[in-house]
């Protein structure tokens, strides 16, 4: 009962530390104006963090033990009470995005990253307006739950993250724009879980990585990095600093 017990705490307490990973999204956009978009969660420093506080005892069962390396569509991972909710033009989108699980506990690994290609501005839009909401959606029950005694890990708290930015994607420009209120509201919820994961050495740094197929023309942040030819934007800051200034990850580049 001990070990069940443990094993529940521990995969609460890592879902709740969802908001305290590190976080990549990398956009790829090409010069038929299509983009490949990348959005990558690395949790293996809150397991290892995490790991460490557990006994030899629970560290030696069968959970503990599980390996996960797959990718599944992203519409599969729907249930089919929520594929039944969903519109013509999201059920697009679930189908052309990849979910991708990487997962061994032992080895402190836990990554999830979901891909996804849009063929233009608008569909890139669409797909960053609406995979929040998607994500809430889904669960990652078929890839990371091997044992009913172990919580289901939360795809809409891994992945869709908060939905507090306001975009505008055009054939030549990619803008967003964080909401404040929203933002503080997450704040907010999540308080604890930062002051915990703080205590706990467990940072959350949040890297924005654009590649363009030409050199781009102007980029409003100060904070980010253009490289050498143009065709590289770079921005990179932590939890800490977007809740000194939220605005840290506005961005808005033209190209």
């Amino acid at each position: 009962m001990k070990k069940v017990y443990f094993l529940i705490i521990f995969f609460a307490f890592l879902t709740c530390l969802t908001s305290c990973v590190d976080v990549e999204e990398r956009y790829d956009f090409k010069a038929d104006g299509s983009c490949n978009v990348a959005f990558n969660f690395d949790m293996s420093h809150a397991v290892a963090v995490l790991m460490n506080l557990m006994p030899d005892s629970v560290k030696s069962t069968p959970q503990f033990n599980m390996r996960k390396d797959t990718s599944i569509n992203f519409y599969a991972a729907l249930p089919d009470s929520s594929q039944r909710k969903l519109n013509s033009q999201q059920i697009d989108l679930a189908k052309k995005s990849t979910l991708n699980v990487n997962m061994n506990l032992q080895k402190n690994v836990m990554k999830v990253s979901i891909d996804h290609q849009t063929k233009n501005a608008g569909e890139l839009q669409y797909y960053l307006q609406n995979l929040t909401k998607l994500a809430r959606s889904s669960q990652l029950k078929s890839v990371t739950q091997t044992t009913r005694n172990i919580k289901e890990l939360d795809a809409g708290q891994v992945i869709g993250g908060e939905d507090f930015y306001i975009y505008e994607v055009t054939s030549h420009r990619f803008c967003r724009i964080i909401d404040k209120s929203k933002f503080n509201a997450f704040l907010k919820k999540t308080q604890s879980t930062l002051a915990m994961a703080k205590a706990l050495l467990i940072d959350a740094p949040y890297k924005v990585v654009l590649n363009f197929a030409k050199p781009v023309k102007k980029v409003n942040n100060p904070k980010a990095i253009v490289s050498a030819d143009r065709k590289h934007v770079t921005l990179v800051t932590n939890i800490d600093e977007m809740i000194k200034n939220p605005s840290v990850t506005n961005l808005q580049v033209d190209y």
